[in-house]
């Protein structure tokens, strides 16, 4: 499979919708690509960020968390760069959950700046989305918001999209009492 960047996304989407056909949102109705299709969607429309290989790793950021898809799958299909990025949006299920999340920072803190514009967009999604969250999932939310934002605060200097990107998510934050700390 090629590389280009005219059809990355379009490809992208497809192996999404692929790897994810069978799973649903928590509500047991909705299927679960949407989640990926809208941050996708924000990345692009609320950010406004056209770069193809951060639409494509935003339509995949679930896909080696959540299915059998693993590195090397994305890395064929849609080159290292983006497998990278996905990689670094994914959590270590074989770590215990207090250094599971120390390590997901970590490693998104290190990564391209494209995987903390796609953690923005995914909380962000989130927080659109709550009715979809369990109560447990909603009441950790604004911890998830406040790290993702506090894990692109020095990309924001110099990188216009990035600081859209925050904006966006603080105004998000602003508009709901329920979101707020």
């Amino acid at each position: 499979m090629t590389t280009s960047t005219h059809d990355l996304w379009q490809r992208a989407a497809a192996f999404a919708a692929r790897a994810h056909k069978h799973q649903l949102r928590k509500d047991g109705e909705t299927p679960y690509v949407s989640h990926p299709f809208r941050v996708a969607m924000t990345v692009r429309h609320v950010f406004g960020c056209d770069d193809p290989l951060a639409i494509a790793a935003a339509l995949l950021h679930d896909t080696i968390e959540d299915t059998a898809t693993d590195y090397d799958d994305i890395a064929e299909g849609f080159g290292t760069q983006v497998a990278d990025v996905v990689a670094a949006m994914t959590k270590s299920m074989i770590l215990p959950e207090h250094l599971r999340e120390v390590d997901y920072d970590t490693r998104l803190a290190n990564a391209d700046w494209r995987a903390r514009l796609i953690k923005l967009a995914d909380v962000y999604d989130n927080a659109c989305d709550c009715a979809q969250l369990t109560p447990e999932s909603k009441a950790k939310l604004p911890a998830k918001i406040d790290r993702a934002v506090a894990l692109a605060a020095a990309d924001r200097a110099g990188n216009p999209i990035m600081e859209r990107a925050v904006s966006a998510v603080q105004a998000l934050i602003a508009s709901r009492s329920d979101l707020r700390r």
